[in-house]
């Protein structure tokens, strides 16, 4: 026997025992809650067993996961967008279905969207590019704006208010001495010696700061998820909270 079966049958042994205790013990009742509290904690404890190593019950835990969320997406693209929008408006299902110009409106979207479907097909799999095309071309309208509006002119607009004399004018010099020394680093025109030099060293430290406080937010997040399991085990499983 493998040590992967072992520690299949050992967790699954161990984890039978404990909910029997749990169960007879009365901190688990006979009702579904408490079903979803036991698949809920096997499921917690069998992805937090890929620190031991891959092994299978990581794997069943990880298809159950991609299973229910695809099938959980599924669901909301299907009564929001599809049936609530396409199917419901276009057929004139329900008490507000729309005028017509709405429903044939509506044709457009519908006919992109089973444009999509052809890329399953060899020979007529070129007609998805079309509706690619279109989703990629409205994507970057509606994003690159925003981006813009976000990164660049949100940098800029401290580095030209007035310097003020108290801590609100310290914070406009250093935003401006980050952003010119980023800037200076990035370009690669001019040899990075003497004052540029310089320059672009500052705007080195200036992104491993920022680099280390993202990661460090990243950390602090992912820290937050694992002390909720934890007490999720220890007190709507365990009880020992």
């Amino acid at each position: 026997m493998t040590n992967d079966k072992k520690l299949f049958i050992g967790f699954v042994g161990l984890f039978a025992l404990v909910n029997a205790i749990l169960l007879g013990g009365g901190y688990l009742d006979m009702s579904w809650a408490s079903l979803g509290v036991i698949v809920a904690a096997g499921l917690t404890i069998s992805l937090y067993s890929f620190l031991y190593h891959d092994n299978p019950l990581f794997k069943l835990a990880e298809h159950i996961f991609v299973g229910v969320a695809a099938a959980y997406i599924f669901g909301i693209y299907w009564y929001q967008s599809l049936y609530g929008e396409v199917i419901v408006r276009l057929f004139s299902i329900g008490d507000d279905p729309g005028t017509t110009t709405q429903r044939l409106l509506l044709l457009v979207p519908s006919i992109l969207g089973l444009l999509i479907l052809t890329r399953l097909s060899v020979k007529i799999g070129w007609l998805s590019r079309i509706s690619f095309a279109f989703v990629v071309g409205v994507g970057a309208g509606f994003t690159i704006p925003r981006y813009i509006s976000a990164f660049v002119l949100s940098q800029i607009e401290p580095t030209i208010r007035p310097i003020t004399m108290d801590m609100d004018g310290l914070n406009l010099v250093l935003i401006m001495i980050g952003v010119v020394s980023v800037l200076v680093y990035f370009f690669f025109s001019v040899e990075h010696r003497g004052f540029v030099g310089g320059v672009s060293k500052v705007g080195i430290w200036f992104l491993m700061i920022s680099f280390g406080a993202s990661f460090g937010y990243t950390i602090m997040a992912r820290l937050s998820l694992l002390i909720g399991r934890v007490r999720f085990l220890l007190d709507d499983w365990l009880h020992v909270m």
